[in-house]
């Protein structure tokens, strides 16, 4: 059993380098890894000498696009070289026993969706951490690492670079291809906490991915309005509170997630809940203005459809991934 494990970065300095370098090397031997670096040339030169023993350190290649990620994520597939792929942000760490899972659920389906937990837990985490357990109590949460069949996707050029949740792009690509998903959700894998300044950048890019996601933006958008109706009926918001605990302490509980979730963090779910409602209408009126602010430009498309994409899947001159 040989996987590829595709790691795209693009590192303004070399403050994590030693943290980063200690997790590649205790990758088991059986996962070849790609890094597709973005950084500066002299961050990439120092990731070169660092990692080239044990990595295949390549910068970006092919179309450019406007996500950069996905740029970085294309061109790993190309260049890999075994069918099963894991990809994975830089700050997801895998053990090799959660690597070895995500290889043999791959023996079932064309992609794997295994699920991410913070540690360490500062405060900021739980309030994150109490998004993904409503997720949980619904569906399913989404991960920074997902894992796929390479042929799939090349099959299909890739998917769009131009859309700001890019991991759903992925994942509705595969399915419109025909590929199947497993969704792990007791398949737990670490992540490293944002920093308090990167947490609170993402809050309105969040919830502009619900865009991409109508009956849930729907819910979102009716949030305010609900709790400005409600801010004078004390029991009614009490219950609106205690409501939104009690589905993210379902979600912390459901497939042993209580082995790896806070306890504390299912008591974050109202203060999400109030940051959803407000950040919800501010991603509206970002759309509105012609997109999320991204890298100097504006991403206007959260992520396709699935019957987009089955549309542009089936129709012979579909030309070329964005």
């Amino acid at each position: 059993m040989r996987i590829e494990y595709v790691l795209p970065l693009k590192w303004q300095d070399s403050s994590g380098d030693a943290e980063l370098t200690a997790y590649i090397q205790s990758l088991p031997e059986w996962a070849d890894l790609t890094v597709v670096d973005g950084s500066p040339d002299p961050v990439f030169a120092r990731h070169h000498r660092l990692w080239r023993q044990r990595a295949q350190h390549l910068r970006p290649d092919g179309p450019a696009t406007p996500n950069g990620k996905v740029q970085g994520v294309l061109t790993g597939l190309r260049h890999a070289r075994h069918e099963w792929v894991v990809i994975a942000d830089d700050d997801v760490r895998y053990t090799p026993e959660s690597l070895a899972s995500v290889a043999e659920l791959l023996e079932h389906a064309e992609l794997v969706r295994p699920q991410n937990y913070y540690e360490p837990l500062p405060w900021h985490t739980r309030w994150d951490t109490a998004r993904s357990l409503l997720n949980r109590a619904f569906a399913s949460d989404y991960p920074g690492t997902l894992a796929v069949h390479r042929s799939v996707l090349l099959q299909t050029q890739g998917y769009r670079g131009d859309v700001l949740f890019e991991n759903l792009e992925l994942i509705r690509t595969v399915q419109a291809a025909g590929g199947r998903q497993i969704r792990a959700d007791g398949l737990y894998v670490r992540r490293l906490p944002p920093t308090l300044r990167h947490f609170a950048g993402q809050r309105v890019r969040q919830a502009y991915d619900s865009q991409a996601q109508p009956v849930r933006l729907a819910v979102e958008l009716l949030l305010l309005p609900l709790m400005l109706v409600l801010v004078r009926r004390p029991a009614a918001c009490s219950a609106l509170a205690a409501s939104a605990v009690v589905l993210a302490e379902a979600g912390r509980r459901r497939a042993g997630g209580t082995q790896v979730f806070d306890s504390w963090a299912a008591l974050w779910a109202p203060v999400w809940l109030l940051e959803r409602a407000v950040a919800a209408w501010l991603a509206l009126a970002w759309r509105c203005a012609g997109g999320v602010p991204y890298s100097g430009q504006r991403l206007r498309t959260a992520a396709s459809s699935p019957a987009a994409l089955r549309r542009q899947l089936s129709h012979p001159n579909r030309g070329e991934a964005k």
